[in-house]
């Protein structure tokens, strides 16, 4: 059975390159490394790549709606390709973790961020993997929005990319069922 892995972010040049994007940063390393290329699909309002990744074969997705409105790109690519939420990884901005640490876990709130409260309405559950990549937090609440839509500083994106290697390289042991070991992995590999 496949696995769905899902970036989230905004579409558009304008977004590309901020702190909400980490996610479509991270399934696009995934596709490199994989060697799949993108290709649109708007009957999902989404971009997918297909490929074989340690031994499993893997769906990327990144939504193209806005954060806010992934969750129906997301649902419809899952029940198109019929993935259950637990073989769903979605992946995204986390203003509680640092730049530079990823954590993995299994289903939970949605901690205010608005992407997964509409991926838990869409899909109907919460019971799907996160792969949540640290951001950073602009200090108080009334500078998030355009914290989380401005670009990182050089030191923040390499420290996010490191995350995002770090994430990609424990993803084999994931797969495979390996889920305590990837944790473990990822867990304590943070600079």
């Amino acid at each position: 059975m496949d696995w769905l892995l899902a970036g989230l972010g905004n579409p558009g040049e304008e977004y590309a390159h901020t702190r909400h994007n980490v996610g479509f940063w991270c399934v696009r390393d995934l596709a490199a490394t994989v060697g799949a290329p993108w290709g649109r699909e708007a009957r999902f309002k989404a971009e997918l790549a297909q490929g074989l990744f340690a031994g499993q074969r893997l769906v990327l997705c990144q939504p193209q709606d806005f954060m806010n409105r992934s969750g129906g790109p997301v649902q419809a690519v899952a029940a198109f390709y019929k993935i259950p939420p637990e073989r769903i990884v979605v992946v995204h901005d986390d203003l509680d973790l640092l730049p530079g640490v990823a954590r993995l876990k299994f289903g939970g709130g949605n901690g205010g961020h608005n992407g997964l409260r509409d991926l838990d309405r869409a899909l109907g559950t919460n019971a799907y993997w996160r792969l949540r990549l640290g951001i950073g937090h602009p200090g108080h609440k009334d500078r998030v929005v355009a914290y989380v839509l401005g670009k990182p500083e050089p030191e923040d994106r390499g420290q996010i990319d490191a995350a995002i290697h770090r994430a990609l390289s424990v993803l084999p042991d994931f797969l495979q069922g390996r889920v305590d070991v990837a944790q473990q992995r990822l867990h304590s590999l943070e600079s």
